[in-house]
């Protein structure tokens, strides 16, 4: 075994016996430092770097625990190996639980010693080439903040490589949480406004009455409680990109109003007279299947349809790229921090769920599942529930007793829908919205009947 440029901590309060190891490892190539107390040793750590540490589990004033503690609170952390005296086996089994790499009963030969260091250096040097081939395969797997290697994510790299560079104005389709703002960010920064303002409007979420004020801005006095002139949505995004994130939700009243803004570039705002010009771009995205039939149905202009669809972008569910939920995962995993990983049986429970909520989902079952397993390892039991087949399917909501008239069963059958969607989203009535796929004023309407 060669130990060259590797660094070994040696705590030990014995000096013969840390001599000894001392010269073991030395002639081996290991560098060696000792210490002949917990105290010694914890300030070792925090001023140097070392790849193992190699310490008594007794020792005057800080014991060994302590030194495991401060070792493994370092990153990267090195590996720790603790030595334990005749019949002190708990203290060690406790140890490997608290991150000890392995222990040593007392009294040891060197070359029990040696072949430990062996086996964990390897081991570590292993560790390290996964993880820098995984960071090689994300780095090509990632699109700004996107990440995924299926073909359908290529073909969406490449539209969006394509038009970002041009003026065009872009529709992007696609159901909630697949991601639509992180393509619209996308977009900005590779084209040509990069260095301009990204305003982001959820058009879902902003009451009619309040609409054009948000969007155009207002003038002193333009209305009760317009004690300032304020610059609306428009205005902020002048020289950048606007965003209109669910943009079927437009009231009628605003969309001719906007379709003035893509055609002429102009607005004036509420309650005044002066003409204010903008140099933008539009990104608006819907999670409609058809924003076409909306059209069809006299609730979207199809003026402004067709000046919104000039280039259309679909986004596909993570059910029909399932190959990249692994990749999703680790991408979660790795920015989550914390050193976890995830077992097979957890991600073959992952690559089996539907995901109605898309990626979106993913990320809040993986922040989920990293709480609670603390910096262990990810299992089965730290997914939610319904990833066990414990979920409770709509159909077994209960029925009523009696027969009702078809449209109070119906009301009642949809009340008890929404009360499950708001339990699933933890009250969040935005995040149950996407998960119903209506929009957030349409929610509210439901809930008030």
């Amino acid at each position: 075994m060669n130990g060259e440029g590797k660094r070994i901590l040696i705590v030990e309060d014995d000096p013969g016996l840390r001599f000894t190891m001392s010269d073991a490892l030395e002639g081996k190539g290991f560098a060696v430092t000792g210490a002949d107390n917990g105290a010694e040793a914890i300030r070792r750590l925090l001023d140097e770097t070392f790849d193992v540490v190699v310490t008594d589990l007794r020792l005057p004033g800080k014991d060994g625990m302590e030194v495991l503690r401060e070792a493994r609170g370092k990153i990267p952390p090195p590996s720790v190996v603790v030595m334990t005296g005749y019949g002190s086996v708990e203290s060690a089994v406790a140890a490997m639980k608290s991150g000890a790499e392995d222990y040593l009963p007392k009294p040891f030969p060197m070359e029990a010693l040696l072949l430990l260091l062996d086996k964990i250096l390897r081991l570590r040097s292993l560790e390290k080439e996964n993880r820098e081939l995984k960071r090689r395969i994300l780095s090509q797997s990632r699109f700004d903040d996107l990440v995924g290697r299926s073909k359908t994510m290529h073909d969406l790299f490449d539209l969006v490589s394509t038009v970002a560079g041009t003026d065009a104005t872009v529709l992007l389709l696609g159901e909630s949480g697949t991601g639509k703002e992180l393509v619209a960010r996308a977009l900005h920064r590779r084209g040509k406004r990069k260095d301009g303002p990204f305003v982001a409007l959820n058009c879902s979420a902003i009451p009619e009455s309040l609409f054009e004020a948000e969007m155009f801005g207002y003038e002193k006095g333009a209305f009760t409680g317009a004690d300032r002139r304020r610059a609306g949505k428009i205005e902020q995004a002048d020289g950048g990109t606007l965003f209109f994130d669910e943009v079927s939700e437009i009231p009628l009243s605003a969309q001719a109003k906007l379709l003035r803004v893509l055609e002429e570039r102009s607005f004036t705002r509420l309650g005044g007279s002066d003409t204010v010009r903008v140099d933008l771009r539009v990104i608006s995205a819907t999670n409609r299947k058809d924003l076409k039939a909306m059209v069809d149905e006299g609730r979207f202009r199809m003026d402004l349809y067709y000046r919104l669809n000039v280039f259309e972008i679909r986004l596909p569910p993570l059910r029909e790229r399932r190959e990249d939920i692994p990749l999703l995962v680790e991408h979660f995993v790795e920015k989550l921090g914390g050193g976890r990983r995830v077992s097979e049986k957890a991600m073959a429970l992952l690559l089996d769920h539907p995901f109605p909520g898309n990626v979106r989902e993913l990320w809040n079952v993986m922040e989920r599942a990293s709480i609670l397993c603390g910096e262990g390892t990810i299992g089965p039991e730290n997914l939610p529930p319904e990833f066990l087949g414990a979920r409770t399917s709509p159909s077994a909501i209960p029925l009523p007793d009696e027969i009702l008239p078809l449209k109070d069963a119906v009301r009642r059958f949809e009340a008890a829908y929404i009360e499950k969607a708001l339990q699933a989203s933890g009250g969040s009535k935005t995040r149950a919205s996407d998960l119903l796929q209506i929009g957030r004023k349409a929610l509210w309407e439901r809930m008030k009947k």
